[in-house]
């Protein structure tokens, strides 16, 4: 009976400290815009005439602002009830409003009534700032500062994160934006780099990297500029 309770008690003990080790991070997914066929490991279909370059960040995927897209059929954050959204692109100028990255629940055919995210900038006099978008259900907020503004033809990292009650944008790791709101999870769907999901509002401008973490990241743990 001693022998029992002893293991018992050794189980017991094993259970508690067992209870108090952290769990893993929720897995962060990487973009790396390097290829026209394929993107984070999906295949991408293209229009226009996009071309890969060579920049200061590494290998990045340019696009005119006219004609040029890329679609690939995946929501990365399709389930996420907290998220980070971050990419290092280069906006170049072109027309006020583009539609440079954007995330949709199926159907996916840019309808204004389907629950999306967006990242988007408007140029203005010469600079841009920049617009994060989330629609989920009932709810949509968009968080745009236009006293915020950024010279063109420049690398930067944006961010957009929700953590279940705020969302909040970055640019090079400094808030640009914040609200409270209740965002929903949003399902299977599909993304629109360099255009918005319906063909409109071109990007002109390069995308070098974007990734994708299902839990509200702190900037201390963005993913770091490239340093030319």
């Amino acid at each position: 009976m001693n022998l029992l309770l002893a293991g018992a008690a050794s189980l017991s003990a094993v259970l508690s400290m067992t209870a108090f080790v952290p769990p893993d991070d929720p897995p962060s997914v990487t973009w790396i815009f390097d290829s026209l066929d394929r993107i984070g490991g999906h295949p991408a279909t293209v229009s226009g005439h996009p071309r890969v370059i060579d920049s200061p960040v590494g290998k990045a995927i340019e696009f005119n602002g006219v004609d040029d897209g890329l679609f690939i059929d995946v929501h990365p954050l399709a389930g996420a009830t907290a998220y980070t959204w971050e990419a290092v692109f280069r906006p170049d100028g072109g027309n006020e409003e583009q539609r440079w990255f954007h995330l949709e629940e199926n159907p996916a055919n840019g309808s204004n009534d389907n629950n999306r995210m967006l990242l988007e900038i408007r140029v203005v006099n010469g600079q841009w700032c920049l617009d994060a978008f989330n629609k989920s259900t009932a709810t949509q907020k968009a968080l745009m500062n236009r006293k915020n503004l950024h010279p063109l033809g420049a690398w930067y990292h944006v961010a957009a994160v929700y953590d279940g009650t705020e969302f909040r944008s970055y640019i090079n790791g400094v808030q640009d934006g914040a609200a409270a709101v209740q965002l929903t999870p949003q399902a299977a769907g599909k993304t629109a780099v360099g255009v918005r999901m319906n063909r409109l509002f071109y990007f002109k401008g390069a995308v070098h990297l974007a990734r994708f973490t299902r839990r509200a990241l702190t900037p201390a743990e963005f993913v770091k500029l490239p340093q030319p």
